[in-house]
C-alpha cells in the first residue's frame, strides 16, 4: 500500500512540472484551466493511464494583463466597461465603422468631463463619470498631458491647462458669425446696460457662441462655450420652434423635461404649445423657468436659406424688468441685431 501511494505521488509530479514553476498567484487565477486539470489528476489517478501534456505557461505581468485592449477596439468598438446611460455609452452607435477613431472620441469625452463643479479629477473620478475604463481614461491622460492640455500637480488629480483654449480661440476666430456677434452685443450692451447673447443648438442644449455682461442676473456664471438646456430657455425655444418637423418629433420624443422652477414648462403638450407660439410670435420670452429671477427675451436669426442658425436675446432681473418692457423697448432692439447678424451669413 505504501509503495502504492508513492507512485501516485510521483506520476503526479511527473505530469505537472509546468505548473510547479508557476507563481500561485497565476496558477490560480490567470489559468484556472489548468488549476481544474490539476484537480482532475488528483481525484482519477488511480484510472487515469496516459500521460497528460500541458502547454507551457506564458509568464504575463498581472499589471499588463489588466490594462491589455482587446484587439477588436482597434476598428472602434467600444470596451465592455463602458456603462450604459454614460458618455462613453454614446460611442456604440458607431460600432463597426471603419473610419471612426475611437481613440479620439474618448479623448474628447475626457476632456468634456472637467467642469466648473469638477475642476480636479482623479482617473477614479473620471472614469465614473465617463463610463470609460481607467486604463482608457489613464492612456487619454498621458497623451493630453504629453501634448500639454492636461496635467496633474500632485500625480493624481488631473485639470485642463491653459493651451486648451486656443482651440476655442480657433473656432471664434474661424467663425464669421461669432465674430460679427461679438461687437453688435457689446453695442447694445453700452447702450442700454443689459447682458446679451447669441447662441445655436448643439444637440438637446443651446451653446453660446457670443456674450456680453451689462449686469449679473445669472446665479450661474456664463461664458462663450457654457450649455444649457433648450427646452427652458428663451433662445433654446426659439432653436426649437424652427427646427423642421422630424429634428423637433425626436426632440421632444427624448427630452427630459427636467423642473428647474416651479414655472418650467416640464410637459411635451406644453412644451409644443410655447413652441407653437414662439413661431406665431417671432420671438420667445421665458419667464423664470431656468431660474428664478431671470427672464430673458430671444429672436432668430435667419441663414441666406431662410433656416434658423443662431438667436440673440436679452437676459434680465424679472423685478426690475417687467413682460411689457421687455416688448416695446428691447424687442426692436434685438430684432435690428438679429437683422445685422443675418446679413454676416450671406
Amino acid at each position: 500500500m505504501l509503495r502504492l501511494k508513492l507512485c501516485a505521488f510521483i506520476v503526479i509530479d511527473v505530469r505537472l512540472p509546468n505548473v510547479s514553476a508557476v507563481p500561485e498567484l497565476i496558477a490560480r487565477r490567470a489559468f484556472p484551466r489548468y488549476q481544474q486539470l490539476a484537480t482532475n489528476t488528483l481525484h482519477n489517478r488511480s484510472e487515469d493511464k496516459k500521460t497528460m501534456a500541458f502547454p507551457s505557461v506564458p509568464t504575463v505581468s498581472p499589471a499588463v494583463q489588466q490594462d491589455k485592449t482587446p484587439s477588436t477596439h482597434a476598428v472602434g468598438a467600444p470596451t465592455a466597461l463602458e456603462v450604459p446611460g454614460t458618455p462613453a455609452s454614446a460611442l456604440d452607435v458607431y460600432t463597426g465603422d471603419p473610419n471612426f477613431m475611437t481613440s479620439l472620441a474618448r479623448g474628447l469625452i475626457v476632456i468634456q468631463a472637467f467642469s466648473q463643479a469638477t475642476p480636479q479629477m482623479t482617473i477614479s473620478q473620471l472614469s465614473v463619470k465617463t463610463g470609460l475604463s481607467r486604463a482608457a481614461v489613464r492612456r487619454c491622460l498621458y497623451t493630453l498631458t504629453k501634448l500639454g492640455f492636461a496635467g496633474a500637480e500632485d500625480g493624481s488629480r488631473y485639470s485642463l491647462r491653459p493651451r486648451l483654449l486656443t482651440l476655442s480661440q480657433t473656432y471664434t476666430t474661424s467663425n464669421s458669425l461669432s465674430n460679427a456677434a461679438q461687437p453688435i452685443l457689446e453695442r447694445m450692451s453700452a447702450t442700454l446696460r443689459e447682458s446679451f447673447s447669441v447662441a445655436t443648438l448643439d444637440g438637446d442644449d443651446i451653446v453660446y457662441i457670443a456674450r456680453t455682461v451689462g449686469t449679473r442676473v445669472m446665479a450661474v456664471d456664463l461664458h462663450i462655450g457654457s450649455r444649457l438646456p433648450a427646452y427652458c430657455t428663451s433662445m433654446g425655444r426659439v432653436l426649437l420652434a424652427y427646427l423642421p418637423s422630424e429634428d423637433l418629433e425626436a426632440y421632444l420624443a427624448r427630452a427630459i423635461l427636467t423642473p428647474h422652477t416651479t414655472r418650467t414648462i416640464t410637459t411635451v403638450d406644453k412644451l409644443r404649445l410655447a413652441l407653437r407660439n414662439v413661431r406665431r410670435n417671432g420671438y420667445a420670452l421665458v419667464d423664470q423657468e431656468l431660474e428664478v429671477g431671470l427672464r430673458s427675451l430671444a429672436v432668430p436669426v435667419y441663414s441666406p436659406s431662410g433656416r434658423v442658425t443662431a438667436t440673440v436675446n436679452l437676459s434680465g432681473n424679472a423685478p426690475r424688468m417687467p413682460v411689457y418692457d421687455m416688448q416695446t423697448r428691447f424687442l426692436p432692439y434685438l430684432r435690428n441685431a438679429a437683422i445685422e447678424l443675418a446679413a454676416f451669413l450671406r
